[in-house]
């Protein structure tokens, strides 16, 4: 290794191509036909995930939402669920811990929120800048506050589900790395160790998913 963050580049290549970010779509190919074509108990279990995150997200974005918006967020969380997930299998490249990746979802959500907000409720999109109950003196640094905590919303949802990811998995390999030098009593207590970690990252990767998709659900139920 180069550096400690060297195993998250792309390094597999064809004609400059990265071959790596071929990942993200290998979701697809461990959900055979029969998953969601013919009813199962991996169906029914997905069914009832989907449907729970429906009703949740139904009620963040209010009556006002727009109908089958819902639908957007579950595909949204899905993607980045199977990405995380993935990313926890050796030989495999995380995308969901690059920027390129995060920012590709976040930036386009929100510019498209702002869009259609400032556009259509634009009363609405000013009166988010102050606070109910600001006083006078205050209600140009609220503006500004406010302006600033709006703009930084991509990059805070990006930065978020990344760091994340390169977390988890840079403990993980420095965890590994220590396997060859030590001891045979040693080495057991590193593999419940890297267990332990395994089970967290797996958390970690399905709670992250959940956080960007109703983050970018709240983000939405703002402009409406």
């Amino acid at each position: 290794m180069t550096n400690l963050f060297s195993v998250f580049d792309p390094s597999s290549s064809i004609l400059n191509l990265s071959l790596n970010w071929f990942s993200t779509f290998l979701g697809l190919l461990i959900l055979p036909v029969a998953f969601w074509l013919v009813p199962s108990r991996y169906s029914f279990i997905w069914s009832s995930v989907t449907s729970t995150l429906h009703k949740e997200f139904s009620t963040l974005l209010g009556p006002q939402g727009r109908v089958g918006s819902t639908f957007l967020f579950i595909s949204l969380f899905t993607m980045i669920l199977f990405n995380n997930l993935l990313g926890l299998f050796p030989y495999i490249f995380t995308s969901s811990s690059h920027l390129v990746f995060t920012l590709t979802l976040a930036l386009p959500l929100w510019f498209s929120f702002m869009v259609y907000g400032w556009l259509n409720h634009t009363q609405h999109m000013f009166a988010h800048l102050v606070p109910q109950g600001t006083p006078a003196v205050l209600m140009p640094f609220m503006v500004c506050i406010e302006t600033i905590s709006n703009v930084i919303r991509p990059g805070t949802l990006a930065v978020r589900l990344a760091a994340n990811m390169i977390a988890g998995h840079l403990l993980m390999t420095l965890m590994g790395n220590t396997g060859p030098s030590l001891a045979l009593g040693l080495v057991s207590l590193l593999l419940v160790g890297q267990m332990a970690l395994l089970m967290l990252e797996s958390a970690v990767a399905i709670i992250q998913s959940y956080v960007f998709a109703v983050l970018a659900t709240l983000y939405s139920s703002e402009v409406n």
